[in-house]
């Protein structure tokens, strides 16, 4: 795959700048290791693909694997980023060795700022992150600094290898600390590179004030002495800033290499504690002497961590009134969290789509409601520096959408999902909007049309809302980061939301959609759904289509939904399990599609069913018990609804493979040939220039690899015969998931064979471990029993009630302006009227009064226009002499009448009273349309009203260009009724539309 990134490389202290990610090399300073070797700290900054801007750092020798972040915590904060991985800095490179904020980020009137300097020659990096009060009052700011430096895994686990105090027990008394991942117990050689951290002047008051937990609330929770969580080291300050202060934290990081590995295959293994014992010396000097050149008198002396009558060569007397003031741009550019209010009445959050629709059916809101409630989420929570970046794309007609559904059921439309909003992963064609892989290479590519899967949602009648964020193309089951940046967690801002579907189920997580597609090649519908407290099926091969999806394995690749709820995924199955005639990969399920889900929920699905759990299947590769011990607690409510557990033998291993050739490249050869718009016609444009593999696929290698995947499913079924199973039960996550900027593995990790083999797996919420972290099962059957499978969760769902909802993205309050309003909860136009309210474009009648069934008159409809306008009030003199000039419409009417919109009524009047008609009100807003340059070139036909003979000659092109181009429409019974008074109502629907016209 192409990489559109940066990589500057440091030989011999020279700096050669080069394109890969954003990242530095540094020098190791060890005697036994040739200078020529590198090694490599990514720094998540701004300048590269995912854009993390957190400031933490990987380092290539694993010494570093997501360390150098920043939480922050203020007593009482209800800001969703307090106590979160801090992001959004807005970090730049200066193409030598630092990396600056160019954003202050800021909680509760705290503005951060971070800088971090390298040092190629010694290794090390210093990181100076400063806290400034902009409020009036005093605030203490708790910071933890640190982050992830190993695994339980393997010989990853870390360990302290050394204080300055000579001990392993870290606290205040403390200047130093180092780290290392033991290979064969303590003392032995370091699996991993070695790190050491500064903590600051040992016992000073402003220094350490304890560790944590960085994983996990590190104020809350202490760091852990052993297991997975030991390994997220935090390093807690308290900070009491006065206001309009600055005070600041600095910490030198420095790393080492493997000892148990060769740096290259030229060049000896390092030997046992060399490493450590290197950064023991270099970060021992750097705490005796730190290395603060470059930071201004100022920024030391506002050191919260530092005695400046400690520091050599340094005068606290300098300092004198330095901290009486913020430091100078400190605060410039601020990033926060903003403040949102909706404009929709219907309340979205935690809603499944059959309320949705129950609740539109007896008219307790629109489509449009509930399209308008998820837009405004969206801005509120998940764009910007500080959202969580689960969508890439909004469709610009996403209204539009939802007011042709509205009218749509008026007029008795009865699809199964009309109105409902959904999202659709960018991996996955839509005709109306990109569809970029989540990669730079398609960023500008709009497919000419539909996925099947995503042309059926439109024949069901939902709203397709826009385009979920991934990992790009698909590749990481872990994360999901893409050229538009990283997905966050939906249950907690600082952690993964797993790969690759991390978008599409982050967004249903967080009510910005009422269900989403998405694709699993691995986990990348079980990792997110099971993440996000959501529901999904990964079908039998072939039970859903992949037309129009790009690819990462062809014929293992599928297309999938992930949905609130069992129910919610039935009514998205009828819709969406068809087969293709365009997909000759889907004909296996012909024959085999349920036509009605909904009739397989039952709950006495499991009634008599024996549920067979693997021997290893809840056993964590992190080796933590928390989550599979919630696990093991909820099999009660299976055997409440009739099941019987039994614990069998682990799945058979599968099956030697028989086939031969590059399912990458033959899935980009077959996209590319069903593709023939897009930019690129050879497949090592997209995938490598350098391409060096065994190229596309014969047609007898592809009929292999179906069959090996069949004989698998074969394989599968007859080791749940003979261990007497109708069902196989396995986990979703088994760990905590790790923080967003780590390295894989992000969370404890078994795959069920559907994946490898093509079985079906339904993923279903189970409530949450013993920290919060929503945790899930799926249960894995034979071929074809997908319907089976949704019945048998469904029965579990009904008992347990494991779905759980996020509290990071609350309910947004509604928009006061349209609040104070009583009259228009449960009118047809109450969306209309919140919305132009809000914008300021139409007013109530009264303070708590829009009087939708009201008349409107002359004067009130040019005066709309010229408030859409935005025209200036200070022109009133218009020549009628019934327009006084201090009346409201005055400078509307003058500017209306200037523009040819409108003329008076004759004898020198314009009777601004005059209660408007419906055919006038079509003649006035088809000469605005006229001035504004947006009428048609031609129209789209004649009214077909009965009463269209009623209109006027004078009107019935303006009635007809409003009629084609949905700005009005007639009444229920058929009439146009042009004589009569048009309502607010009416007007708020007509101004909408011209909107939207605009745009």
């Amino acid at each position: 795959m192409k990489k559109r990134s940066r990589n500057l490389k440091i030989l011999v202290a020279t700096l050669i700048p080069a394109l890969l990610f954003g990242s530095v090399n540094l020098q190791p300073v060890s005697a036994q290791i040739p200078s020529t070797f590198i090694d490599k700290w990514t720094v998540n900054d701004t300048t590269a693909p995912p854009v993390l801007d957190t400031g933490s750092v990987k380092s290539t020798s694993n010494a570093l694997m997501g360390y150098g972040g920043i939480r922050v915590h203020i007593a009482g904060s209800k800001n969703r980023m307090d106590g979160a991985l801090l992001r959004g800095f807005g970090l730049t490179f200066d193409g030598i060795d630092t990396f600056t904020s160019t954003r202050s980020v800021v909680i509760d009137g705290v503005a951060v700022k971070r800088n971090l300097k390298l040092n190629q020659a010694s290794n090390w990096g210093r990181f100076f992150d400063t806290f400034t009060n902009t409020t009036k009052q005093t605030i203490q700011v708790d910071v933890a600094f640190g982050g992830q430096l190993g695994y339980n895994t393997g010989k990853n686990q870390s360990a302290v290898a050394s204080t300055s105090s000579g001990d392993t027990l870290i606290n205040n008394e403390d200047s130093w600390v180092s780290f290392y991942t033991p290979s064969e117990g303590t003392g032995s050689a370091s699996n991993n590179g070695p790190s050491a951290t500064t903590i600051g002047t040992a016992g000073f008051d402003g220094s350490l004030d304890r560790t944590g937990n960085f994983l996990r609330n590190p104020f809350a929770n202490k760091l852990a002495e052993s297991g997975d969580e030991a390994n997220h080291y935090g390093f807690v300050y308290k900070l009491v800033i006065p206001p309009n202060q600055t005070r600041s934290l600095a910490h030198f990081v420095v790393t080492g290499l493997s000892e148990v590995k060769a740096p290259s295959k030229d060049e000896p293994v390092p030997a046992a504690r060399s490493q450590v014992s290197l950064v023991e010396a270099t970060v021992a000097e750097l705490a005796k002497s730190p290395e603060f050149s470059g930071l201004s008198t100022r920024e030391i002396c506002s050191l919260a961590n530092y005695n400046p009558l400690a520091v050599p060569g340094f005068s606290a007397s300098e300092c004198g009134a330095a901290n009486q003031s913020p430091l100078p741009g400190a605060a410039s550019n601020p990033v926060v969290t903003p403040s949102i209010e909706t404009t929709s009445l219907y309340d979205v959050n935690g809603k499944t789509i059959t309320e949705m629709l129950s609740d539109m059916k007896t008219g307790k809101t629109t489509a449009q409601q509930i399209t308008k409630a998820y837009l405004d989420r969206i801005a509120a929570y998940d764009q910007g520096p500080l959202g969580l970046n689960s969508v890439i794309t909004v469709a610009s007609d996403a209204m539009k959408q939802a007011r042709e559904a509205d009218e749509a059921r008026s007029k008795g439309d009865k699809r199964p999902l009309l109105g409902i909003p959904i999202l659709v992963k960018d991996i996955i064609d839509t005709k109306d909007m990109p569809t970029t892989g989540g990669s730079k290479l398609f960023k500008d590519y709009t497919p000419t049309k539909d996925a099947w899967q995503v042309a059926k949602l439109r024949e069901a009648g939902a709203i397709i809302l826009g385009k979920a964020n991934l990992a790009e193309f698909a590749f990481d089951g872990h994360f999901s980061k893409s050229y538009f940046g990283p997905v966050w967690n939906a249950f907690d801002p600082s952690r993964s939301p797993i790969g690759s579907s991390g978008g599409s189920a982050v967004a249903v997580a967080s009510n910005f959609a009422a269900a989403a597609l998405g694709t699993q090649t691995g986990d990348s519908l079980w990792g997110p759904s099971g993440a996000a407290s959501l529901v999904s099926l990964r079908g039998t091969d072939g039970m859903q289509s992949t037309d129009g999806t790009m690819p990462l394995t062809v014929v293992q690749d599928y297309t999938g939904l992930i949905a609130r709820s069992l129910s919610d995924l039935a009514l998205l199955l009828e819709a969406t399990a068809v087969g293709s005639p365009n997909d000759p990969l889907d004909d296996v399920a012909d024959g085999h599609r349920p036509s009605n889900w909904s009739s397989y929920l039952q709950a006495d699905s499991l009634k008599g069913k024996v549920i067979g759990v693997p021997a290893s299947a809840f056993n964590d590769p992190f080796g933590t018990t928390g989550t599979s011990d919630a696990l093991r607690a909820q099999f009660k409510h299976f055997v409440a609804a009739g099941a019987t557990i039994k614990e069998i033998s682990d799945p058979p291993a599968a099956p030697a493979r028989t086939f031969a050739g590059d399912t990458y490249y033959e899935g980009w050869r077959q996209w590319i040939e069903s593709h023939p718009d897009n930019p690129y016609k050879k497949v090592e444009e997209i995938i490598s220039s350098t391409y060096t593999g065994s190229g596309p696929m014969t047609k007898e290698a592809l009929k292999a690899f179906q069959d090996y995947r069949a004989n698998y499913r074969n394989l599968l079924e007859n080791w749940m015969d003979d261990q007497g199973a109708d069902v196989v039960l396995f986990p979703t996550e088994l760990s905590d998931i790790h923080l967003n900027d780590s390295i894989q593995p992000s969370f404890g990790r078994r795959d069920p064979q559907s994946s490898a083999s093509g079985v079906p797996t339904v993923i279903f919420p189970a409530g949450v471990n013993d920290h919060g972290q929503p945790i899930g099962f799926q249960l894995q059957g034979k071929a074809f029993s997908d319907a089976d499978l949704l019945g048998y969760a469904y029965a579990f769902e009904l008992r347990a009630n494991g779905h759980v909802e996020t509290t990071i993205t609350p309910r947004l309050g509604l928009s006061t302006s349209v609040a104070a309003l009583t009259d228009i909860k449960g009118n047809w136009a109450a969306q209309y009227i919140s919305d132009l309210v809000a914008k300021g474009v139409m007013k109530g009648t009264s303070a708590d009064k829009f009087s939708p069934n009201s008349k409107v008159t002359r004067g009130m409809f040019v005066t709309i226009l010229g408030q859409l306008e935005k025209i200036g009030t200070a022109d009133r003199v218009t020549g009628f002499k019934d327009v006084n000039e201090k009346s409201y419409y005055a400078p509307y009417i003058k500017w209306a009448t200037n523009a040819g919109i409108v003329n008076g009524m004759g004898n020198g009047k314009f009777d601004p009273n005059h209660e408007l008609s419906r055919q006038d009100a079509a003649v006035i807003l088809n000469k605005y349309l006229k001035h504004k340059g947006l009428l048609p070139a031609t129209t789209t036909g004649d009214t077909v009203f009965t009463d269209a003979a009623k209109v006027s000659p004078y009107a019935r092109e303006a009635v007809t260009h409003m009629q084609g181009m949905g700005i009005m429409n007639g009444k229920a019974n058929g009439l146009f009724a042009p004589a009569d008074g048009i309502l607010r109502s009416e007007v708020t629907k007509m101004i909408t539309v011209v909107m939207d016209l605009s745009v």
